[in-house]
């Protein structure tokens, strides 16, 4: 029986070489009947756990392997390096420990390099050798041109050069190999006009050296019709276009998966050569990626005691902390069972590093917060990982631990994300950078980014692709339809367009590079580098792994999500400021745990969706929400974050929810113990743990069980075989129970909704904390709350003008920035009046971080030299007095004061701070106060209003003197349009009437559960205009949503309590009145959620 196995391929892995993706590499391989693939990526194993896990499930042989380039001289030791060749070599390990040192390996060739290099020369190999079976490739087949990226000064020998260099190359390697037996000389059929040559050259190669021949389709993609894919990505690698690119792109469509007998018809002169391919993935079957082991770390614990018996302790000492009058008898028996199954699933030392970790920053005074499925542990919650209850709301251990899930725990920590980093080195401190690294993000090709590189690369004009690209947006593909392409200016039967837009839709998701997760660490107590190679992040300090999340979690390796939340940094901030004055005034320090509890005021201000800044429900679909659901306790709030959606969405359980709530609908409890699982929201499953527990009580699945159900559910697409048989297991079960199909039938199609996308209750109540925390720091601290949001910047939904609008019509008095008067961070301005700290008048004072270009070190220096000498009294006394290096920095500095109008205290306006500092001497003296005149005053123009206001806005993104409409309200009044206040005041009767509207342009949201609707929010001098945009009017007004920076729109008024909104059915774009002023920065975001 004919057999083969290819054992060199690569996939889309090796950047930019490859056109396939691993999974259909090994699909194809195991289709046409191989006994083996191998893939051998460059330099690189971030593929292999992808191709195992889709062998896994075919039952299909998938050899562990990866190709190395070899530099093959001391090219470190000098300065000046001499011609240098490299050497090809495919490394295939034989055992779990010849893997470890491939890994090491590996990672000593990427730390040494910048990030995405790897620099291994010949000399290093050797100095790893473990039991590998090699395959030596001769340089007549592979150029250099193709593999030479990180060694710039290889590729100056001629071909019979380094065909000398080889042979020497080849027994050096073979002498010194451990397995010298399982050494192979590949070679291929690549029908290239000296192909006879090249393979008579190895044959008599392999002779005198007794190693034997290996057959090879050195395939590049799986399928031939990805030849095309192939040259474009070889273009964008090389930078060129397919007209140039010339001998740089593969002669031919032949580095293809081919079939058994096809590889039998080519190598028919040369049998020996196939069956070797057997032979060496023979003797590779001792080992896969399902053989590595995975250890957590044993420091976390004192040397006296095991971890079961430290976690124990730990966990009933935190007990009683949490529980001061005595730990409750249902909570009490929480922990005795969540202790057992964390003991029998050995996953103590993982809770006690978390624990460890978030001691840590408490010991550092930095907010944390657990999240996530963790929240529905009690033992998280006594050792203060996480700060909900389980005594108030029902958890579900098994959702985040269970027997069944045959999956790692994985535990989220939110920390102050100012101070993330502070944690993050914490953690290479104490464990080590050979056995601490975040994991990988696999950085894909998106729309956007995939047709401008496959347009370049066919030889489109920058302007063409520009064109192009700006048609796409993020909710769709790369499909344009031939209106969009004639909008475009373009001709749509353009086969150079009709294939980039082809080629750009294959190249989507293909990996671009390795990024950093945002905070995935992986902690072992072996060195991670013989799991996992180990490379340099773009960010100083850090290191990554090449798998990212679902990789580590297919091999069963554990995760520390050490995430950033900007919130915990403004909440943080804003009790700094509030206890900072209640500290003068002898008052007790606030905190997140000391704030009074279900206060009306709060919920009556969430219920008027009141929330611009509050921490979760600012969206413009959480305030739509709000005025309906009309929270009036904290479990409301943990409702409200998780019925705003995808999952509570496509389930249709919001409308039935809100029924019940208003009493309009009566809940349907089939028997009482679906009664007991939702009771609380009244007969509508809108949590995770909720639906587990249906198919607990309703189909007599095991906590496990329900949990292995809601992770296929998750990937139902990618698992519809899994998911079937768990439809068909809860369709008899409920039946037997006597339920009526139709009921049953639509129980299946709730749990189908929540999909991926369904909130934890336990998550959910996290979040609600901070949600109510942020909300009571808003109506009782609005002035603080402001200020700790725009020094926390970048976070939340809102940008500092919309923080800053909100709060003055709070009644909050903001002042501009100033070089007498204001400090890098916004600060809070107290007058004298009234006796107690609440009731003094509060007001903003803006800071210099608003201000685009400066940096914090100049504005440091600045305000040091003001509290050293005094107030500012002039330009020349700031300038004499300012110490921030060269003349030219504090020159520049000087003028982006003047851009942001900083100067009003001395008595100049902008322009005329402008023009002074251009008179200002080339360098600062002692002596030019003596012998410098005054400057005289120069009678300059002065700027209009709408001037200022536009100066403000290119210098802060903000104005406090007028909003851009104001500029035009005049005009936009004469046709009608009414501002935002003047919808909000409109009687009810005017409800779904015709009206007019304006505004700059905020914010689009398409989410995937609103059927191609757009929610588009716009803002005027008086607030907020909501748009509901139907998919019909979206496609008509298309390039004007996207586009448009201000828009006029009319529609049909809608209102949700006192929130309004405008059923859009025209819209028109206004940018045409701001022509004249270029300078106008207001930025729009657009969110698929």
């Amino acid at each position: 029986m004919k057999e083969y196995a290819e054992l060199q391929a690569i996939s889309n892995f090796s950047f930019l070489r490859g056109a396939s993706h691993p999974e259909e590499l090994v699909q194809k391989a195991h289709h046409l009947g191989y006994r083996a693939l191998a893939m051998t990526d460059e330099n690189s194993l971030s593929g292999i756990v992808r191709a195992h896990v889709q062998a896994r499930e075919l039952d299909f042989h998938f050899v562990v392997a990866c190709g190395l380039t070899l530099l093959c001289e001391d090219y470190y030791s000098s300065k000046e390096p001499p011609e240098a060749d490299i050497c090809r070599c495919l490394v295939y390990p034989t055992t779990k420990e010849a893997y470890g040192t491939l890994c090491q390996l590996l990672s000593l060739g990427k730390q040494r390099g910048e990030k995405g290099e790897c620099l291994l020369t010949l000399q290093d190999f050797l100095g790893f050798q473990d039991d590998y079976a090699l395959v030596l490739i001769p340089p007549c087949f592979y150029s250099l041109d193709a593999y030479s990226s990180s060694y710039e000064e290889v590729g100056k020998l001629s071909l019979n050069h380094r065909e000398a260099n080889f042979t020497e190359y080849c027994k050096c390697i073979r002498d010194s190999s451990r397995i010298p037996d399982l050494i192979s000389l590949s070679f291929t059929k690549n029908f290239s006009h000296e192909n006879s040559r090249h393979l008579e050259s190895v044959h008599q190669l392999g002779r005198h050296l007794s190693i034997p021949l290996l057959a090879t389709n050195d395939v590049h993609y799986h399928d031939s019709e990805r030849r095309a894919l192939q040259d474009v990505i070889t273009c964008i690698r090389k930078k060129t276009t397919i007209e140039q690119a010339g001998y740089s792109l593969l002669s031919n469509a032949e580095r293809h998966l081919k079939s058994v007998g096809e590889m039998w018809r080519l190598f028919h002169e040369t049998p020996g050569a196939l069956k070797r391919t057997v032979e060496i993935a023979e003797a590779c079957s001792t080992f896969s990626l399902a053989d590595l082991t995975y250890e957590y770390p044993r420091e976390v614990c004192p040397s006296q005691r095991s971890p079961q018996e430290h976690l124990r302790e730990i966990t009933w000492k935190g007990a009683k902390e949490r529980y001061p009058e005595g730990v409750p008898k249902p909570v009490e028996a929480l922990i005795s069972q969540e202790l057992e199954l964390i003991h029998e699933l050995h996953y103590e030392k993982y809770f006690l590093t978390c624990f460890d970790i978030v001691a840590f920053a408490r010991t550092k005074n930095i907010l944390c917060q657990g999240r996530g499925a963790a929240a529905n542990s009690a033992v998280c919650f006594c050792l203060g990982i996480t700060a909900v209850d389980p005594g108030k709301i029902d958890t579900l251990f098994a959702r985040f631990v269970s027997k069944e899930r045959n999956e790692p725990p994985d535990i989220d920590i939110d920390f102050e994300h100012e101070r993330r980093e502070e944690v993050i080195q914490y953690i290479y401190d104490k464990y080590g950078r050979d056995r601490a690294a975040l994991t990988c993000e696999v950085v894909t090709y998106r729309h956007r980014s995939a047709l401008r590189e496959v347009g370049k690369a066919l030889g489109l004009s920058l302007s063409v692709v520009d064109v192009l690209a700006k048609s796409l947006h993020r909710w769709t593909k790369c499909v344009l339809p031939r209106e969009a392409i004639q909008d475009a200016g373009l001709n749509p039967d353009c086969h150079i367009i009709q294939n980039t837009l082809l080629l750009a839709g294959q190249l989507l998701g293909f990996p671009r590079h390795l990024s950093q997760h945002v905070g995935g660490f992986i902690i072992s107590e072996a060195p991670l580098s013989k799991i996992v190679p180990i490379r340099n992040a773009s960010m100083d300090n850090r290191t990554i792994i090449e798998w990212d999340k679902n990789d580590i979690e297919e091999l069963g390796m554990l995760k520390i999500d050490i995430l950033a939340l900007g919130m915990l940094t403004c909440i943080r901030k804003a009790f700094a400021l509030i206890n900072r004055q209640r500290m003068q005034a002898n008052q007790s320090h606030l905190s997140l745990a000391s704030l009074p509890s279900e206060d009306a005021k709060v919920y009556d201000m969430i219920s008027e969706a009141d929330t611009i800044g509050v921490f979760q429900v600012e969206s413009r679909a959480q305030m739509s929400m709000l005025p309906r659901l009309k929270p009036r306790c904290f479990y409301d709030l943990v409702i409200e974050v998780a019925i705003v959606r995808p999952g509570p969405i496509q389930g249709k359980m919001v409308h039935p929810y809100l029924q019940c709530r208003l009493g309009k609908k009566i809940p349907y409890y089939p028997d009482p113990s679906v009664k007991d699982v939702l009771g609380k929201t009244f007969g509508v499953p809108i949590f995770q743990e909720q639906a587990m527990r249906l198919c607990i009580v309703l189909a007599g699945f095991t906590p496990g069980e329900a949990e292995q159900l809601r992770r296929a559910m998750a990937a139902w697409k990618k698992k519809e075989s899994v998911v079937s048989q768990f439809q068909k297991r809860i369709f008899e079960g409920m039946l037997t129970k006597g339920y009526e199909p139709e009921f049953i039938a639509s129980c299946i199609e709730q749990l189908k909704g929540f999909s991926e996308y369904g909130f934890p209750e336990s998550h959910a109540a996290s979040f609600a904390m901070l949600v109510y925390g942020s909300a009571w720091l808003k109506l009782h601290y609005p002035a603080e709350f402001a200020i700790a949001l725009i020094n926390s910047q970048p976070m939340g939904f809102y940008a500092s003008a919309q923080i800053l609008d909100d709060a003055k019509r709070h009644g909050i008095t903001v002042f501009s920035i100033d070089i007498n008067k204001s400090s890098w961070d916004c600060t809070l301005n107290i007058s004298s009046q009234g006796d107690s700290y609440l009731y003094k008048q509060k007001a903003i004072q803006l800071g210099f971080r608003l201000i685009h270009g400066i940096q914090e070190r100049e504005a440091q220096l600045l305000i040091r030299a003001r509290e050293s000498y005094g107030k500012f009294s002039s330009l020349e006394d700031l300038w004499q007095k300012l110490h921030i290096g060269t003349h030219r920095v504090q020159r520049r500095l000087l003028f982006l004061l003047a851009k942001a109008d900083a100067f009003q205290s001395i008595g100049l306006s902008r322009r005329q701070a402008l023009w002074a500092i251009r008179a200002l001497p080339v360098s600062p003296t002692p002596l030019d106060p003596l012998l410098r005149q005054p400057l005289s005053r120069v009678r300059l123009p002065k700027m209009t209003k709408q001037q200022e206001m536009f100066a403000d806005y290119e210098s802060t993104s903000l104005s406090l003197r007028s909003h851009p409409l104001e500029t035009i309200r005049k005009l936009l009044s004469s046709n009608g349009v009414l501002t935002a206040q003047d919808l909000v005041t409109l009687p009810r009767s005017a409800e779904r009437t015709m009206v007019c509207g304006a505004g700059m342009m905020l914010f689009r949201q398409r989410p995937g559960t609103a059927k191609g609707v757009v929610f588009v929010t716009l803002e005027d001098e008086t607030g907020m205009v909501n748009l509901i945009i139907p998919p019909e009017t979206f496609e008509q007004y298309q390039r004007t949503v996207l586009m448009a920076s201000c828009l006029k729109v009319s529609g049909n008024l809608q209102r949700i309590g006192k929130v309004v909104y405008i059923l859009t059915h025209t819209l028109e774009s206004l940018d045409q009145l701001f022509l004249e002023d270029t300078s106008l920065r207001y930025e729009s975001r657009s969110y698929s959620y």
